[in-house]
């Protein structure tokens, strides 16, 4: 169960929900009350006073929220974006990135030169061309998740703890900044990262006098900075005046810093609004957090395309709940939404207009009846899959932002989990095969054509028995690399690897061994695959192992 949403109520409400209701599926959208712009609160006694008081509103128990399922250039309406040639510019791959350019924290990242990993919760970097490990670090705290690499720093996430290391030789510890909270996500564009973090206040069991007596320190969130000569510094990591509020806030805080790579640690030039956030989508200029909440998905935008803090400048709500940050996507000035209610599923579009994130245009009907499976936003078109017993591939097209609308529909057994552009007119969907009354059979990877947006069909598949792709619940567990058409699926148990052609899937082959497949990179003419035991080290056309690096 992901964690109770605390004090979204006020939030929701006093951002964008004029009457705290989702209206019902297919009727038309009530004009909603003009949200109060947010405001920096102007003392820290006032802001004692005022999370007090949300304390003492909020009722004993919420409602659950909606499930929050963890699973551009404008294109011609109907057909996808050609994948990036990533082969124009380099010989290898990187992370899945929802965005080109916007760099997204993972267990692995490469420059093509080294490959540096978390992915057994020590750093490692790897020299590519000895395939040797040439420098092992232990992490402050002992466990890190994921990393950001930027030239030759790298900024390495825990869930408390943020670690930069200078790796110009043997990695070399910069500083440490330990926090109170939980780290949400991440995104580096032009070595400037962005983290976000979710705080809850510091409370014994919630009664009038224990909320009477706390004291400010106790609502928001402490630091611990250390740097590598061991200096230490301690204290509250916002300050008052960076927190942004509505009239009524929430006790929760959500939290954005802002890291240079290239120079020291320090604390991240936080900037905090009183609300709630779970999921995290980024463009290059613009940081989009959002929560799901029992009235619907509250969102908060950020303007990141400058030096110095992020700027909160616009919050809004749609009804319904996201599956993931692929729920979201901005296009020329513009975000789009796709959300579900449980009746109904929706794909709404925002507009900035002041402070507030403003509905102009709706669009609804779905898969009446089903839930979101996987979305896929690429320039003016879209894609949503619903699923109960078949797999409606939805075909949308966004060109006019004001009447968004389906113009396409395949209906096939089973389900796309996650959808990816192949180039002109190709869209590849994985997930699973399902029985005519929606049971899950096994893996699916389905090649569709999408360039005749009124008819997508399905060109190719390719099925695999019981198995599942660890990409369904992990987006980064997934490569498709344009130049050869490989593309390499992580599995519960190895990595099957394909290669997709203009109209067909061909199996290549699995590779195993040891712990199961966590992620593959291609480096020139080899595909690495990232385990916590090590990595195996294949040739990328014939499959034939060539080499292995193993973890210590």
């Amino acid at each position: 169960m992901r964690p109770r949403a605390v004090g979204v109520l006020a939030v929701v409400c006093a951002f964008a929900l004029g009457s705290c209701g989702v209206p019902d599926a297919g009727t038309t959208t009530p004009p909603r009350a003009a949200p109060a712009e947010l405001v920096a609160f102007d003392s820290c006694d006032a802001a004692l006073e005022q999370f007090r008081a949300a304390a003492l509103a909020e009722p004993a128990e919420q409602a659950e929220a909606l499930p929050d399922v963890r699973v551009n250039e404008a294109a011609p309406a109907g057909a996808p974006a050609a994948a990036p040639d990533v082969a124009a510019k380099e010989q290898h791959s990187g992370t899945n990135n929802h965005e080109a350019g916007v760099e997204e924290p993972d267990l692995v990242q490469t420059d093509g030169r080294r490959v540096v990993t978390v992915a057994d919760g020590r750093l490692r970097v790897i020299d590519v061309a000895s395939r040797r490990v040439t420098s092992t670090m232990d992490l402050p705290g002992g466990w890190a998740g994921e990393l950001l690499l930027d030239g030759d720093r790298a900024l390495v996430v825990g869930q408390r703890a943020l670690t930069l290391v200078d790796l110009t030789g043997a990695a070399r510890l910069v500083g440490t900044l330990a926090v109170d909270g939980e780290y949400v996500d991440a995104r580096l564009v032009g070595g400037r990262a962005r983290v976000v973090l979710r705080s809850q206040p510091k409370l014994p069991p919630v009664t009038p006098q224990a909320v009477r007596v706390t004291t400010i320190d106790d609502w928001l969130p402490a630091y611990d900075l250390t740097t590598a000569q061991g200096a230490r510094s301690q204290g509250r990591l916002v300050d008052c005046d960076n927190v942004y509020h509505p009239p009524e806030p929430g006790t929760s805080l959500l939290t954005v810093l802002t890291f240079e790579l290239g120079g020291p640690l320090g604390t991240g030039d936080p900037v905090a609004i009183a609300a709630d956030g779970t999921t995290v989508y980024g463009s290059a200029a613009n940081l989009y957090v959002a929560h799901n909440a029992p009235q619907g998905t509250a969102i908060h935008q950020f303007d990141i395309a400058s030096a110095g803090p992020a700027r909160h400048v616009a919050s809004g709500s749609v009804p319904g709940a996201l599956l993931n940050q692929y729920s979201m996507s901005e296009h020329d000035g513009h975000l789009r939404v796709a959300t579900m209610t449980g009746a109904d599923n929706t794909v709404t579009v925002l507009a900035r207009k002041g402070s507030t994130l403003t509905d102009v245009g709706t669009l609804g009907g779905l898969g009446r009846g089903e839930r979101i499976y996987a979305v896929r936003f690429l320039g003016a078109v879209g894609y949503v899959v619903t699923f109960r017993q078949t797999d409606p591939l939805y075909t949308l097209d966004l060109a006019d932002p004001a009447r968004p609308r389906a113009v396409g529909e395949l209906k096939i057994t089973g389900y796309s989990a996650y959808l990816h552009p192949a180039g002109e007119g190709r869209l590849i969907g994985v997930g699973q095969e399902a029985d005519l009354q929606g049971r899950a059979l096994g893996l699916q990877v389905s090649l569709f054509d999408v360039g005749d947006a009124a008819k997508p069909v399905r060109l190719a598949q390719h099925r695999l028995s019981g198995g599942m792709a660890q990409v369904e619940a992990d987006t980064h567990a997934f490569l498709y690399w344009p130049p050869t058409g490989l593309l390499v699926l992580p599995t519960d148990a190895d990595a099957l690897v394909l290669r997709v052609g203009d109209g067909s899937i061909t199996a290549l082959g699995r590779i195993g061994g040891g712990s199961p497949v966590l992620r593959s990179l291609v480096l020139g003419d080899e595909l690495w695959t990232v385990s916590q035991s090590g990595v195996l080290v294949h040739d990328a056309a014939t499959l034939n192992p060539i080499g292995s690096v193993p973890f210590a």
